[in-house]
């Protein structure tokens, strides 16, 4: 099941991340530096939202919503779908659209800086 939204083209690379995360050895490694919940809420381009998470509290997982069913994030990241695309293709930096007000985050702000490896994972999978 994908989770790219055609509304949201950046949301292709939920699907890279749940790949690179398909790796045991990957998603345990993962799992124990991320030790949370990450959400992303992200707006398109006709100012519409659509969420999806990272679980790297427990499974591993890569789904859509804001958390599996029955948990919470415990941080959530909220920005454009274009800012996203450039984070994701490493054009942007995550501190720097956080300084700029593209980038919002609710939640425990020091767990969102362990997002940074995870994303790079995606990176090195895919060029958007």
């Amino acid at each position: 099941m994908s989770l790219k939204e055609d509304a949201w083209p950046s949301s292709a690379a939920f699907d890279l991340i749940a790949s690179a995360l398909s790796d045991e050895a990957e998603r345990k490694d993962a799992v124990k530096k991320g030790g949370t919940i990450f959400a992303f809420t992200l707006k398109n381009d006709k100012s519409e939202t659509q969420s999806w998470y990272i679980d790297l509290k427990e499974t591993g997982k890569v789904g859509k919503g804001l958390a599996p069913e029955g948990k919470k994030a415990g941080v959530t990241l909220i920005l454009s779908d274009v800012e996203f695309a450039k984070l994701i293709s490493g054009k942007a930096n995550a501190q720097k659209l956080f300084m700029s007000g593209k980038l919002k985050i609710k939640g425990d702000v020091m767990k969102a800086t362990k997002m940074e490896p995870i994303l790079k994972k995606a990176q090195t999978k895919a060029k958007l």
